[in-house]
């Protein structure tokens, strides 16, 4: 392993121009990884996106393994405090705040071009059969995401706007499963058709509590 260079030294001849170089490193490694995996993003390719030296890099992660879990601890933070701002919005219903949920979503992917998709969901799916590591800081990171889904739809279901007949929990692993697998269909189709799917299925005969 590269000897570690602290970027904050003058005397250093590998010194970082900048303070925040490990998040720009981050923020690069989130751009680049999205797009094309975890196995696919090199270390030289981000380090000159950003126009730092190597030796920046090893001051801030231990390894390319410890530079793609704390992109995932990165990309999590943010998504959360995403998550928040729906599901916390108390001048929406539940119902409300996960319909403006798929729609965002949906607009975002399209303003992509259908592009990139989930980090989480794209590093679940190449990384969770080759890292143990990753398997189990990602499927952390899903059950954390997803509780947040089985709150709001709880607060629906006791307010009686959400239907009662499906368990709380299960209503949201299928939402979740159900609207990441319609992002990588529409990374697949080229089109946020699957996406519209999912929004129709889900809102008109899963979450819709149907008159007696």
């Amino acid at each position: 392993m590269p000897k570690r260079v602290d970027p904050n030294n003058p005397a250093s001849k590998e010194s970082a121009p900048k303070q925040n170089t490990k998040t720009q490193l981050i923020d690069a490694g989130i751009q680049i990884m999205q797009e094309k995996g975890y196995n696919a993003t090199g270390i030289m390719e981000v380090l000159q996106s950003v126009g730092v030296p190597k030796g920046s890099f090893y001051y801030y992660f231990d390894s390319k393994e410890d530079f793609g879990l704390q992109i995932i601890n990165h990309f999590d933070e943010c998504y959360t405090e995403k998550l928040r701002r729906y599901f916390d919005d108390q001048s929406l219903t539940p119902l409300a705040r996960l319909r403006l949920y798929c729609d965002e979503g949906r607009k975002s992917l399209l303003e992509a071009q259908c592009r990139k998709g989930c980090l989480i969901g794209n590093l679940s799916q190449e990384m969770a059969d080759q890292s143990e590591v990753f398997r189990s800081r990602l499927e952390e990171v899903m059950v954390k995401w997803r509780n947040y889904f089985a709150s709001c739809i709880k607060e629906g279901q006791e307010k009686g706007e959400i239907c009662t007949k499906i368990d709380t929990q299960d209503l949201a692993e299928f939402f979740l499963s159900g609207w990441e697998g319609s992002v990588m269909r529409a990374k697949t189709t080229k089109s946020p058709g699957p996406q519209d799917a999912f929004i129709r299925v889900m809102f008109e005969h899963f979450l819709c509590k149907k008159s007696p």
